[in-house]
């Protein structure tokens, strides 16, 4: 028998990952596997065992490419439906935009049409309402279209419209220039008499000796006497004229005007563009008119053929009226009338072209040239009447007589008298406290008597100053004589020193108690003055410092009167009789100087901000009256209540050069003198800014030392200063293009304290 082959069986575990990996591969290999024959497997499987594994994957891999490409044909054919989807989406919006144009386009018309409408409806109002006829003849319509034109022709003479800039100027026109005021025939006279008056008033003020002066007063009194009959003369004429009423009138024309036209140019234009506006609107008027009575005449023609037919259609009546009179000339008069209303529709004498505008508005241009012309005149005349009417009655009194200088020399005896009275009481109080036994009742009363001795003297001495202005004011005007007339009332002196200067005081006069902690260069005491306490200031003067003194005083009171409250005042201005010493009195202020106040409690950011701006307009006073400080020191700045700046006075007797470079012009270790000052170029009010400069960087630094103006501009940058502080600083310590006064007013450091 032959020996048969042992049958090889695969390991059990070998068997469980073949199974596995044909039942995870697919149900395919299974079947295959399957119709093999039994022996055939193990054939294989003895012979193959290595490449079943791979047999196995290379099928899987076929199936897999198979199943691919079937799924990526399914893919291609989703995107081919869903490309033809989006196309018909496509195509489905477009349709709808389209119909949205259409219905859009469909609704305007419809708005439009609408619209028509209702213009149609009003152009015929009545239309709807009327009954409609059924015209069956050419006769009929043509009437009927005639008798709605004729309507229309009659709504619009009942409207009346017309343009209101043409009607307007029209109306303006006459009352401008028909009913004007002119300059009276009298002021010719008046002003040739004033001419007569003012030469003889200027040589009577270049009279230097009395021997002239009589002759000069009489002239000057002839022609007063001249010229005062021509203003009662002009006084009458102008009296009469309504010149308020007037002025009104234009005033109502011109607002009326500048309604319509707006602002108008009031360049001069020549007359002849007004009488141009005139020619135009009456040549526009003559054809309007024209065209009119066509109109009219054409419709009467109709009407009267009408009355005519209508007699011969009554039976009843007998008429004069042919068959032949019936017909004839109807188409013609139709024809006629049709073309002339027509012609009166179609006329377009309310439009305004771009050439009718320009006559209007020159010929508006040429109207505002005279309202203004003649409001100057009206003002002018009025402002005539006014100051010659003041002139009569300031004259009135004079007519008999001059005035005369007696009332100021009777209140010079009583102040002497008082000043005397006064000094004698004051040695009486004198003797009596050096006395051995003091009589202290005794001193008391006498001390009264000072008192009361001194307000009478001071009384007077208001008396005098109230007389000398009354004489410097006639002086100044209609009677210079009186400065020759009266010498020993040394008018010219008060005159030359603008009201400062008081010959009647004197130290002596007193009762005043030396400020010796502000004496250290000048002597100061302190004192009362007309129920005022005045600080006097005392100055060494010669000759030359005198005069110098008194000019100077003199425009710097002038300066400060203009803008009280930004300088300090001037109260007066007198000479030591029995020293060279000039007192010049200023209010007291207690503490009020930037030094004392600094000293005693600083100011505040905002209380410097203040302050310093009322410094600023002082300067900007002081600097547009041609006067340079050149003594801005802390001593020499007040701050009143804490909030009030002003600018202190300086020293009379000292030029500007001299006082720039003082000592005292310091504040802390800062100095406050330019440095143009120290390279001895003048002073100027960019030296006073310079000062003003460094006195805001004291106040804001009080600690700062040393120089902070350089070539490159102020050293700032080690300071705690804010950037407004800083910024305006940097503007005014530099050594050239610092702001003046009024820039540095404008500044953001200034202007914040008004937000």
């Amino acid at each position: 028998m032959p020996k048969l082959r042992p049958v090889f069986k695969k390991p059990q575990v070998l068997k469980e990952q073949s199974t596995s990996k044909t039942v995870t591969a697919a149900t395919v290999p299974e079947v295959m596997a399957a119709n093999v024959p039994e022996a055939e497997r193990e054939l294989i499987n003895e012979s193959q065992q290595p490449n079943a594994e791979m047999v196995i994957q290379q099928l899987c891999s076929q199936v897999t490419e198979q199943m691919l490409s079937e799924a990526k044909s399914e893919l291609q054919r989703a995107r081919e439906e869903v490309e033809e989807k989006m196309k018909e989406l496509n195509k489905l919006e477009k349709e709808k935009s389209d119909l949205q144009n259409h219905a859009d386009h469909l609704q305007q018309q419809l708005k439009e049409a609408r619209l028509e409408l209702q213009k149609a409806s009003e152009v015929c109002p009545g239309k709807d309402e009327c009954v409609e006829v059924n015209m069956e003849s050419r006769v009929c319509e043509r009437f009927s279209q005639l008798a709605e034109k004729v309507e229309a022709v009659r709504r619009n003479r009942e409207s009346n419209k017309c343009t209101t800039a043409e009607e307007c100027l029209s109306e303006s026109i006459p009352v401008v220039v028909n009913n004007r005021i002119v300059m009276p025939l009298t002021s010719e006279t008046l002003e040739m008499a004033w001419d007569d008056y003012r030469q003889a008033l200027k040589q009577l003020k270049e009279c230097q000796s009395k021997g002239e002066l009589e002759d000069l007063v009489n002239s000057r009194n002839r022609a007063r006497s001249v010229l005062l009959t021509a203003i009662d003369d002009f006084l009458l004429v102008v009296g009469n004229l309504p010149i308020t009423d007037r002025l009104n009138t234009l005033k109502d024309v011109s607002s009326s005007l500048m309604a319509v036209f707006g602002s108008v140019s009031t360049d001069d234009v020549q007359d002849q563009f007004l009488e141009q506006f005139c020619e135009w609107r009456t040549q526009k008027h003559h054809n309007f008119r024209n065209v009119r009575q066509a109109t009219d005449k054409a419709l009467c023609a109709l009407s009267d053929w009408a009355a005519n037919t209508s007699k011969f259609f009554c039976l009843t009546e007998k008429t004069a009226v042919t068959l032949e009179a019936v017909g004839a000339g109807v188409d013609e008069l139709l024809k006629q009338a049709e073309s002339d209303v027509c012609e009166e529709l179609n006329s377009k004498f309310f439009d305004q072209n771009p050439e009718d505008m320009k006559i209007m508005s020159t010929a508006c241009r040429i109207v505002m040239q005279r309202i203004q012309k003649e409001e100057h005149l009206l003002r002018g005349l009025r402002e005539m009447y006014e100051d010659n009417k003041k002139f009569k009655e300031d004259m009135v009194q004079w007519q008999n007589s001059s005035p005369k200088a007696d009332e100021l020399l009777h209140i010079k005896k009583r102040i002497k008298s008082l000043r005397s009275q006064l000094r004698w009481k004051l040695v009486e109080v004198g003797c009596l406290e050096e006395a051995d036994d003091l009589d202290l009742p005794e001193i008391l009363r006498k001390k009264e008597e000072i008192a009361e001795t001194r307000n009478a003297l001071f009384q007077q001495i208001r008396q005098e100053k109230e007389q000398y202005v009354k004489l410097c004011e006639l002086v100044k005007g209609n009677f210079p004589e009186l400065l020759l007339l009266y010498p020993e009332a040394d008018i010219s002196s008060y005159l030359l020193s603008e009201g400062l200067l008081m010959k009647s005081l004197d130290r002596d006069i007193f009762d005043a108690e030396p400020m010796r902690e502000l004496s250290g260069r000048r002597p100061l005491v302190c004192t009362e003055f007309q129920c005022q306490k005045v600080v006097l200031k005392g100055y060494s003067v010669d000759e030359e410092s005198e005069v110098r003194m008194i000019k100077q005083a003199a425009q710097y009171h002038k300066a400060q009167n203009q803008h009280p409250s930004t300088a300090m005042p001037l109260l007066g201005l007198f000479f030591g009789k029995s020293d060279p010493l000039a007192y010049i009195m200023v209010p007291y202020y207690s503490n009020g100087s930037l030094k004392a106040l600094q000293k005693l409690s600083p100011l505040t950011p905002s209380e410097i901000r203040r302050g310093m701006r009322g410094v600023l307009l002082g300067l900007q006073s002081l600097h547009e009256s041609c006067i340079i400080h050149a003594s801005l020191n802390a001593s020499n700045v007040f701050v009143l209540n804490r909030e009030q700046g002003i600018v202190g006075d300086f020293d009379f007797t000292k030029t500007p050069e001299q006082r720039a470079v003082d000592c005292g012009m310091v504040a802390g270790s800062i100095s406050l003198v330019a440095p143009e000052l120290r390279q001895s170029e003048p002073p100027s009010p960019a030296t006073d800014m310079y000062a003003f400069g460094g006195l805001m960087l004291w106040l804001h630094a009080p600690d700062c030392t040393g120089d902070v103006d350089n070539e490159h501009g102020p050293g700032l940058s080690g300071l705690q200063l804010g950037v407004k502080v800083q910024t305006l600083l940097s503007k005014l310590l530099v050594c050239s293009g610092r702001l003046s006064a009024a820039e540095a007013l404008c500044d953001d450091y200034f202007l914040s304290l008004e937000n």
